[in-house]
């Protein structure tokens, strides 16, 4: 039995997997208004397909599904394999709290019954 690929077979085959960790990923990043997928997100950057990656730079929100994750500045840096990887240069983590500017006491009330 012979595992020859034919080119046209191999770069078919190719192109499916790439389609297929796409559609499977969550993780998308807004820029300009656009939603585009990331394949892979670690703590000092993330990596896009490079035939979907427009040409970004600058600050980027993150989303999980419709969860926010963080807003990031990024640059490109290396393309490898049909994937393009940004870094962060600043990366800032989204909370459903405004950030306290005071100190809260340790003895503060938890509620306030009427």
């Amino acid at each position: 039995m012979t595992t020859f690929l034919s080119k046209e077979l191999h770069a078919d085959l190719t192109r499916a997997q790439k389609d297929k960790k796409v559609k499977k990923s969550r993780l998308r990043v807004e820029f300009d208004g656009a939603l585009v997928p990331v394949l892979k997100l670690w703590d000092k950057g993330f990596s896009m397909d490079i035939e979907h990656a427009p040409q970004l730079r600058g600050l980027v929100d993150i989303f999980d599904g419709s969860r926010h994750l963080s807003q990031c500045l990024i640059i490109a840096s290396t393309e490898e394999s049909g994937e393009i990887h940004f870094e962060f240069k600043r990366s800032t983590d989204v909370t459903d709290t405004p950030a306290l500017d005071f100190v809260l006491p340790k003895d503060k009330p938890v509620a306030l019954l009427n």
